[in-house]
């Protein structure tokens, strides 16, 4: 019998692999509980802490461990595994997360970290995170994410990474690296010397690598070994072992509601969100609708209110002529004073962008969210859902989930959840179409 996967989502990206399983968007015992209880091997939390500063990211994720233990201890749960699923650009608030977790449901014999994401085109390889560019592997601190305001780093060699991430906490020769060669001769011996929470790296170049990983983590893990996980989102397709999804990608349209077209909401503003967004603007049916953020911050009441109304008028007369509405920030980038600002302007934008949920037609088909924070915030205060079955993938990389049938504004209603920095320049375009009213 498989252990019961825990996965702590920083934002609510992290099921882009798996299928059929809860996402928590509270963590109050009795919620956590439905989630150790549910049929599926694994479950999801999602604390959005990538969103949140690192004092506020400690404190939900020392809140969801402390009720976690208590959830655990009442319902017997004695076989399982945690993991604190992050950005596969390694962006996220590391160690911090980790620590906490260690802290509370501690001690392990050692942390992963496995940042690997085959669909969205990341892999390790000699240690080195990789994303593929237009076909090119590129190191990903030479992207845009390690430039990060927030998050940013200087090395794609983990070791390092790690030393600069933990302030040379964890120096980078105390790193464990488990190379190719490693994983595919097997690791079972060296897994069971690990001791002390050894902070080890893992190389995944295919989904073939991170099973065989799994299969050798599960057995020693079998045998008494604990063991903690910082990893994006593809070891847990190894670790989960769900089979195929119900339904294809192709055709997960069936799962639209009456035949009425939907709404999209686009919170990201990385360069290939903006791609996307560009190409789904040229899609017949299609409505653009523009939300210009940059003066958030200094508007009154009054003057937000009025462009609330604004946008809202200009939603429900294109849902009338049987368009959907593509609700999206302005794309300018703005320069803010420091971290703390910038992290209050991100919450000022998700929630204008949140009362714009609420207030959408009530007989929409679809939900398409773009971007991780703007995804965890539909769910969790747009819809109010405490808890969302997964139903698959729609695109590789891209969740839909369902609300509940009993949800009061928006039964049954699919949302897909679609990360900023996944799929190519006509990803979006083609979620659209594929949940699009046919013809």
């Amino acid at each position: 019998m498989r252990p019961k996967i825990i996965v702590l989502d920083d934002d609510p990206t992290g099921s882009q692999t798996v299928h059929s399983c809860l996402l928590l968007t509270q963590w109050d015992i009795d919620t956590l509980r439905s989630g150790l209880t549910d049929s599926s091997p694994i479950f999801f939390i999602l604390t959005n802490t990538r969103a949140l500063t690192p004092e506020e990211a400690a404190s939900v994720t020392w809140e969801v461990t402390h009720n976690l233990k208590q959830a655990i201890a009442q319902t017997g749960t004695e076989d399982f595994l945690v993991v604190s699923r992050s950005d596969s650009t390694l962006r996220g608030h590391y160690p911090i997360e980790t620590d906490v977790i260690a802290q509370e449901l501690g001690p392990f014999d050692a942390h992963f970290l496995i940042p690997a994401f085959f669909e969205g085109g990341r892999f390790t390889r000699d240690s080195v995170h990789y994303l593929n560019i237009n076909g090119v592997p590129t190191p990903v601190h030479q992207t845009e994410f390690a430039q990060d305001s927030v998050f940013g780093y200087h090395f794609s060699y983990l070791p390092d990474y790690v030393a600069e991430k933990t302030a040379g906490k964890i120096a980078a020769n105390q790193v464990e690296r488990f190379l190719l060669e490693d994983i595919r001769a097997g690791t079972q011996e060296r897994l069971r010397h690990l001791t002390h929470n050894q902070c080890v790296v893992v190389d995944g170049e295919t989904q073939a690598d991170l099973d065989q990983f799994a299969t050798d983590v599960l057995a020693v893990a079998g045998e008494g070994k604990r063991f903690l996980f910082r990893s994006a989102a593809s070891i847990l397709t190894a670790l989960a072992a769900l089979g195929p999804q119900p339904f294809p990608p192709e055709e997960m349209g069936s799962y639209a509601l009456g035949g009425k077209p939907g709404a999209v909401i686009v919170g990201s503003h990385v360069k290939k969100t903006t791609q996307q967004l560009e190409r789904l603007l040229q899609e017949p049916g299609i409505e653009g609708i523009e939300v210009d953020v940059s003066h958030l911050l200094e508007e009154s009441q009054v003057q937000r209110q009025a462009m609330l109304q604004q946008i809202l008028e200009q939603i429900h007369q294109a849902h009338a002529t049987g368009h959907t509405p593509v609700i999206y920030t302005s794309r300018q980038e703005l320069s803010f004073a420091n971290t703390q600002i910038r992290l209050e302007f991100g919450v000022a934008v998700s929630e204008f962008l949140m009362d714009l949920v609420r207030g959408l037609p009530k007989d929409i088909g679809f939900l398409i969210s773009k971007g991780g924070i703007t995804s965890n915030d539909v769910l969790s205060k747009g819809l109010a859902l405490g808890t969302a079955r997964l139903l698959g993938q729609v695109l590789a990389g891209c969740s839909i989930v369902r609300t509940p049938g009993d949800h009061p504004q928006f039964p049954n209603l699919p949302v897909v959840l679609f990360p900023g920095n996944v799929g190519d320049e006509d990803g979006l375009a083609i979620v659209y179409q594929r949940l699009k009213p046919q013809d």
